[in-house]
């Protein structure tokens, strides 16, 4: 469908892209990955036709759509909800209206918001309604930077189970883990210019990954000591007669060495401890009753809980339900809710929101933000902290006023980290952050021996954090005691539940008699039949899984024998003086490494299927 072929991106004469190749196919569902900064959202313009690349050529198929959602975009104003959406619809298919309907329900709008005007909403939400406009366009391709970002749980599984669904293929940039490994089967990573593509999901794209970083560093660490013993060489007997040969031949062999690169990555765990602070009372927030309202509008009503010391909660729903209002009522950024909102003893508040970048000094360097406030042997190590949050090298060095709205953000979180608290407040902490910097945040925040509420939209985050979930609807307030995966298991089966009750009370309704699932409840054979079932069901899902695993091997294994024959090919090609040209080596050195990195794929995945069997 889309060929990139050899393309270079350079700005400022220095290389971002270098040389890469690769297609996408139809069905692909590919995840872009690699550092800040590696040219993931370049690429993706390149192939979206925003910008033109220095060299090479991308070449798509006559006729194929392309639908580009990037992180900023212009929004138009003038139109409702329903209008602006109505753009893209096929006005000839009666049934387009009630698909236009599924996807911003699904998108989390409400039939009340249809006739709102578009100016009305906020960013997030607009962004939703451009996210809306191209699924419903139903592109050959869609390229999608950081489609979560504004996006609520229930909104990113809808999401999810639509890619999976559409026959368009993707290409996106995320650093939500559960939503890439969810819909991607083919990971793309850029590391210095150069790309690695691998025929797997993401989280098996971060052990051969692994492997792969530590077959390079040998490589290159081996080179440097060899490139180190000649230099040694050379220096010893440069002006000694009777080893000019072997100098000359060592000065030679050092020129035509190819130098090898590799991402060197700091992996040693980098753990942040919270500044210590005296020790909370036993219940640090305790809400009774509590109403707040807009208007005629009531956000919610009756709401009691009690978060007592030490524990990790998360705020979850979707977004207006009152989750960060609730926030701001702990802050006292609000004061007019009624019912009884109490802050215990001896708590000291630290508060992450968007807003707090906005208080920091311009004028200072990135630096010295945290050196202002760093204590201890954290001031040693402020350099290592800056560099875990995406600030490292020169960009420690760049006065506040002149950073982003998202490096404000990770900045402003770097400060949190290091203050003195007992009870941290956190609303979308992980909006800004690379996969690298939410782990050393979570583990900070596992650490942690004071409260933490965490609003967040991010599972992956989320999950091993908390143990208590506050679920945010309908005006209520409910608790969940458990983890994440344990709130969204019973939100599944509730959804399930109350289907089954509408089947069967539409049946009855009808005048049939109630559905299978129901008599089976009322027989004595019921375990047996529900005990059949799992059974069933579960030889039903080791068969897909061996049929998948079997099929990655084979694909390995043609992929193998492809790369094989087109090596082959080029070597007698080569053989012939006039085909030695620079441009025949750097093709026969790219079909080595990705003959090299198959291999070791297809190496794995049979190991994986070997274990399936077993």
């Amino acid at each position: 469908m889309i060929s990139i072929e050899n393309i270079t991106k350079e700005y400022s004469a220095k290389p971002i892209l270098n040389g890469i190749t690769f297609l996408i196919n139809k069905r692909d569902r590919i995840a872009l990955v690699g550092k800040n900064g590696a040219g993931k959202t370049t690429l993706l313009r390149m192939i979206a036709g925003e910008e033109e690349p220095t060299s090479g050529h991308i070449s798509k198929d006559k006729e194929m759509t392309i639908g580009y959602l990037p992180q900023h975009m212009i929004h138009t104003d003038g139109t409702t909800l329903i209008e602006e959406v109505e753009k893209v619809r096929d006005k000839e298919d009666a049934k387009s209206m009630g698909q236009m309907e599924k996807v911003l329900l699904g998108l989390g709008f409400l039939r009340s918001d249809f006739q709102r005007q578009c100016s009305e909403f906020s960013g997030g939400w607009r962004m939703r309604v451009e996210l809306a406009k191209l699924l419903l366009r139903k592109p050959d391709v869609l390229l999608l930077d950081e489609p979560t970002n504004h996006l609520d749980i229930e909104s990113i599984q809808w999401l999810e189970q639509w890619l999976l669904q559409s026959g368009s293929a993707v290409l996106l940039v995320s650093h939500d883990r559960a939503f890439i490994d969810n819909v991607t089967n083919r990971t793309i990573e850029i590391s210095l210019g150069r790309i690695y593509d691998y025929n797997v999901s993401y989280s098996q794209f971060v052990e051969l990954r692994r492997e792969r970083h530590e077959q390079q560093v040998r490589a290159y660490e081996n080179q440097q000591k060899m490139i180190q013993e000649t230099e040694d060489f050379i220096e010893r007997f440069r002006y000694k007669a009777t080893k000019s040969v072997q100098v000359q031949s060592r000065i030679k062999q050092l020129n035509k060495l190819e130098r090898l690169e590799v991402d060197i990555e700091d992996n040693s765990r980098l753990r942040l401890k919270f500044a210590p602070a005296l020790r909370s009372g036993d219940y640090p927030v305790i809400i009774e009753d509590l109403r707040k309202d807009y208007g005629q509008h009531t956000v919610f009503d009756h709401v009691t809980f009690t978060i007592k010391r030490g524990e990790k909660v998360a705020f979850v729903g979707k977004n207006g339900e009152g989750k960060s209002t609730l926030v701001k009522c702990i802050m006292s950024e609000i004061t007019d809710a009624t019912g009884t909102l109490k802050i215990g003893h001896n708590v000291k508040i630290g508060y992450f929101a968007q807003n707090q970048a906005s208080l920091l000094d311009g004028e200072v360097s990135v630096f010295d933000t945290i050196d202002r406030i760093a204590v201890g042997d954290i001031r040693t190590r402020i350099k290592d902290i800056l560099g875990a949050f995406m600030f490292g090298g020169e960009a420690s060095e760049k006065k506040v006023k002149v950073l982003s709205g998202g490096e404000r953000s990770r900045l402003a979180m770097i400060r949190l980290l290091l203050e003195p608290v007992n009870l941290l407040i956190l609303d979308e902490p992980t909006n800004h952050l690379d996969m690298r910097s939410k782990d050393v945040l979570k583990e900070a925040l596992i650490d942690f021996d004071g409260t933490v509420i965490c609003v967040s939209h991010d599972r992956d985050f989320l999950n091993g954090l908390v143990d208590k979930v506050y679920e945010f609807g309908g005006g209520q307030v409910r608790e969940h005691l458990g983890g994440i995966y344990d709130w969204l298991r019973k939100k599944k089966a509730e959804v399930e539940g109350t289907m089954d009750n509408n089947r069967a009370i539409e049946n009855a309704l009808r005048g049939g008699s109630p559905n299978v699932r129901d008599n089976n409840k009322n027989n004595g054979s019921s375990n047996n039949v529900s005990a059949g079932a799992l059974d069933y069901a579960a030889q039903k899902a080791k068969a897909a899984e061996l049929r998948k695993a079997q099929k990655a091997v084979d694909e390995a294994e043609s992929d193998v024998e492809k790369l094989e024959a087109q090596i082959a090919e080029m070597e007698a090609k080569m053989g012939d003086v006039a085909h030695q040209t620079q441009e025949n080596f750097a093709q026969y050195e790219s079909l080595k490494h990705k003959l090299e990195q198959r291999m070791y794929e297809w190496e794995l995945l049979c190991e994986q299927l070997e274990e399936l069997k077993s």
